[in-house]
């Protein structure tokens, strides 16, 4: 609905009026504008209220000219006020970051605080989100970019200061751990300039270790503000070799841990991390070798069943039994297949017998030997007298021989 053109339901045909909670709606859209959604302001706390609930109720006031002030309303919910690493205070400068919100039942605007800074540091805070943005893009903190740290180092580079405990922490771990060298790349670690001293230390490790730990101990957000530096970033990002980041407290998170391949709590953890546990590989090996060794014995076993059987089946006698088995065997053999081809032959002989006889008693051979014979004209048997004439020539075959004839008379009377 278009609230400005709201449709004419008075009598006397004018605009209808809004309703109080009509109006509070409009306010609310225009100030959903994303100008208003998570601004910073700087200003003086006036006004503080903590509740007994947790929450956080006061204003922020800008003095301007002639006394005059400007205010705003600010709410600080307990979930976002526990994360407050100090106490506000009435006076305070402070520099707050949240969302500017209708509160309806009061008809009034007020800002909904998320985050809350000092304005000491507010502007150092504002800068490291700003070098966040520029090197994120820049693929400073890529998760593919990260280096698994090697299993095994023989050197290890450490970038600290040269006169902290954090030097004597190390040591004292990598020692009982696993003994292996330790470099020193020696830097200030806060104080003005001091990334610049950070990032050549780094460059100085290059590539003669196996692995850089960068650590310092505990201390404020402007203590560890230089490792925030993209100098110090950068100089990470590019290190050739894996990096693993120490810096202040569990709870302090620098840019440069952000870009290390690995971050450690303390840096005694980041000690343990570089190197692994002595006593824990002795007792790895130990479970290796004792299941080397049952292996191996019971392949050694197994190997000399194996020995074992193959003696008994290669043994003298046994050869000899097995051979006269065979001849036996073979003999019986060699018996049947003499009398089966005896039984076969026999059994041949008198089928190819009675074939013989069949095919005899039905050979014309057979029926001429009985005093028949066959004419033959011209190669062709003749078989009726109408294929002859008088005077032709003809062969007359006998059972023992033929002779050649020649017709003299053909009589047709089949009576005769």
């Amino acid at each position: 609905m278009d609230w400005f053109n709201k449709p004419d339901e008075s009598p006397g045909g004018k605009t209808a009026p809004l309703q109080v909670s009509e109006l509070s709606a409009i306010i609310e859209d225009l100030l959903e504008d994303a100008r208003l959604q998570g601004v910073w302001v700087k200003g003086e706390v006036t006004n503080y209220t903590h509740h007994s609930r947790g929450h956080r109720y006061f204003s922020l006031s800008e003095k301007g000219m002639g006394g005059t002030a400007a205010v705003i309303k600010c709410v600080m919910w307990r979930s976002d006020a526990e994360r407050l690493a100090f106490s506000p205070a009435e006076g305070m400068e402070v520099i707050v970051s949240g969302t500017v919100r209708l509160y309806a039942p009061h008809g009034s605007y007020q800002l909904q605080v998320k985050e809350m800074k000092k304005a000491g540091l507010g502007e150092k805070y504002l800068l490291v989100e700003q070098w966040k943005r520029e090197l994120l893009a820049e693929g400073c903190f890529a998760p593919e970019k990260k280096r698994p740290l090697p299993a095994f180092p023989h050197k290890i580079g450490v970038v600290t200061s040269e006169t902290g405990a954090v030097i004597h922490d190390i040591t004292t771990v990598v020692t009982r751990r696993y003994p292996v060298e330790i470099i020193i790349s020696p830097t200030a670690v806060q104080g003005e300039g001091a990334h610049c001293e950070i990032a050549r230390a780094i460059h100085r490790l290059g590539g003669c270790v196996d692995v850089v730990i960068v650590a310092r101990g505990g201390g404020s957000f402007e203590d560890l503000f230089e490792f925030n530096h993209p100098d110090v970033v950068r100089a990470i990002a590019a290190c050739p070799v894996p990096i693993v980041s120490a810096i202040g407290h569990e709870v302090d998170v620098t840019l440069a841990d952000l870009a290390a391949d690995l971050r450690a709590p303390t840096p005694s953890a980041a000690a343990e991390l570089v190197v692994p546990d002595r006593a824990v590989l002795l007792q790895q090996l130990h479970e290796l070798k004792s299941l080397l060794s049952a292996t191996l014995q019971g392949r050694i076993a197994w190997a000399r069943e194996e020995l074992n059987g193959m003696r008994d089946r290669l043994r003298p006698q046994r050869f000899s039994h097995r051979i006269e088995d065979r001849k036996s065997t073979t003999a019986d053999l060699a018996d049947r297949l003499e009398r089966a081809c005896r039984t076969r032959i026999e059994r041949e002989r008198l089928l190819l017998a009675e074939t013989k006889t069949a095919l005899e008693s039905r050979s014309p051979l057979a029926v001429l030997a009985r005093g028949y014979c066959v004419a033959e004209k011209e190669g062709l048997i003749v078989k009726s007298t109408e294929g002859i004439a008088q005077n032709d020539r003809m062969k007359i075959r006998f059972y023992d021989g033929n002779t050649d004839v020649v017709v003299e008379q053909v009589n047709h009377d089949r009576n005769l």
